[in-house]
Order: C-alpha cells, then structure tokens, then sequence
C-alpha cells in the first residue's frame, strides 16, 4: 500500500510539473518547455502505470478478484481515467506535435488523479458476487476511455475559442501565433470525439446487457444510466452537426464542451442520486 500511493502521489507530481511545463511552453514558446512537458508526462505515465499495476496486484491477492481490474471503486475509477487521459495525450502529442494543447489537456490528468489520492481510499476489498462478472473488465473501462478521450477533445476545443477570440480581436496577442490555426484544432476535435464515440456506444451496449443478466431489465431509471445515455445523445448531435450538417468552428466547439460538461456530471454529480452506479456507495 505504501509503495503504491508513493508512486501515484509521485504520478500527480510529474503530472502537475507537465503542466506547468506547457504553460510555461504556452507563454514563451521555449522549444525546452515542450521537451520538459513530454519527457514530464512519459515519467509521470511510467510511474501512474506501476502505481496502477501494484494497484491491481493487491486487489488480486483476494482469490475472488483474480482476473478482474479494479474499477469497482472511486479510486480505480478515477485512476484508470487519469492514466486514460493521459496516455490519449500522450499518443496525440506524440504524433501531432502540438505541445502548446497541453496546457488545455494536462491540467485535466492533474485534477482527476489528484482527485483520486485525495479524496478517495485506495483500499481493496473482496468484489460482491454480482460484480464477479468479465463486464467489470469491459463496460466501466470503455466508458472511462471514452470519457478520458473526451476530455482531451475538451482541450482542443478550449484552445479554439481562445484562437478565434485572438485572430477576431483588433489586437491579437503572442498566443493567437503560438496556437494552432482554427482548421487544425477543428479537425483535431471532431477526430478525437469521432474516434471515441463508438468505444463510448460500445460501453453502454455492454452496460445495458449487465443491467439485463444482473438486473432482468435493462433499464431501471438510475441518474447514472440517465446521465451517460444524455452524454451519448450530445456527442451524437455533436457528430452529426460536424459531419452531416456541415458545421464547424465555435457552434459545434460548444456543443462537444456541453458534452464534457455532461461527461463531468455523470461521473462525479451521480454519486450524490446514483444508488448501485455510486463507486462512494460501493456499488456498481
């Protein structure tokens, strides 16, 4: 227990250090800044993933958890999507190369593993009978992938309000040249909302056949259930504003961030009326 929250406090760490980095990036364009930011994340991602895997190995030492992740809990939840969130950025930045995204990204990664270590208990404990199920290892961990996918989309779509601000403005600042151009940042949003809406359809799927086996119905009007289904319904108009519609710029930026705002809600604001999707309740 002691070596896993030294790693995962020491995750948050090098997680909130690459975000200073970025801004720091965001502000003076310093080439070493971005370095610093990525070689930051990898580190932080390096020990937030041993952290994660010492994690689960106390969560096996229970015979009846073998083979299951652990995301029956706040804590696991919370963890999996910052490692989620992080590793997506990663990936993108990685590829793209557009470090000045990650002071709009890397403050989210931050947030949910500080969250994680503060406000949640790492303990493990034997899974209820009706969490013993391969489900556990499929629909929470699809939606906690969609959600961390979603919330760099977040980023990116922060990142173009300011940019149409700056390039509207009479006196665009340093930063309107520092950003990416608005084409960029469009695309860049509708990509990774694209690529994460069918892993988030996938994971509903997945819930609602749970709900079924577990349950006898697959619906049962949990606000948690209500909340993700509502998320999915924005993400859809989202999709089909951007890609049959034929709409881009700040209206579908708005839309994809209402999205988020929805995402936000189901996660944390459903622990306070969820009753068997609660992770503070222990339920499912």
């Amino acid at each position: 227990m002691i070596a896993q929250t030294a790693l995962t406090w020491a995750a948050f760490s090098l997680y909130s250090a690459a975000a200073f980095a970025a801004l720091g990036y965001l502000f003076t364009k310093d080439a070493r800044a971005s370095r610093a930011m990525l070689g930051l994340l990898g580190l932080g991602l390096g020990l937030h993933a041993a952290g994660f895997l010492v994690h689960l190995a106390l969560f096996w030492a229970y015979p009846e958890n073998r083979f299951f992740l652990p995301l029956n809990s706040f804590y696991g939840a919370l963890s999996y999507m910052a490692l989620a969130l992080a590793a997506a950025f990663f990936i993108i930045e990685a590829r793209a190369r557009l470090g000045i995204l990650g002071a709009f990204v890397l403050p989210w990664a931050a947030l949910a593993l500080g969250a994680a270590v503060a406000l949640a208990r790492p303990d493990v404990a034997p899974l209820a009978q009706p969490l013993r199920s391969y489900w556990l290892n499929l629909h929470p961990m699809l939606l906690m992938t969609a959600y961390a996918a979603f919330a760099n989309a977040s980023g990116v779509g922060v990142a173009l309000l300011i940019q149409e601000a700056q390039i509207k403005s009479r006196k665009p600042s340093e930063l309107c040249y520092r950003l990416p151009s608005l084409d960029e940042l469009d695309a860049l949003n509708g990509k990774i909302i694209a690529c994460a809406y069918p892993v988030l359809i996938v994971g509903l799927g997945m819930g609602f056949v749970w709900a079924y086996l577990d349950w006898g119905r697959v619906w049962n009007g949990d606000p948690k259930l209500t909340l993700a289904v509502l998320t999915a319904a924005v993400y859809a108009f989202f999709l089909w504003q951007r890609y049959a519609g034929g709409r881009r710029g700040r209206r579908t930026v708005y839309v994809s961030l209402v999205g988020f705002a929805s995402v936000l809600v189901t996660f944390f604001g459903a622990e306070l009326f969820s009753g068997r999707h609660s992770y503070l309740g222990g339920g499912r």
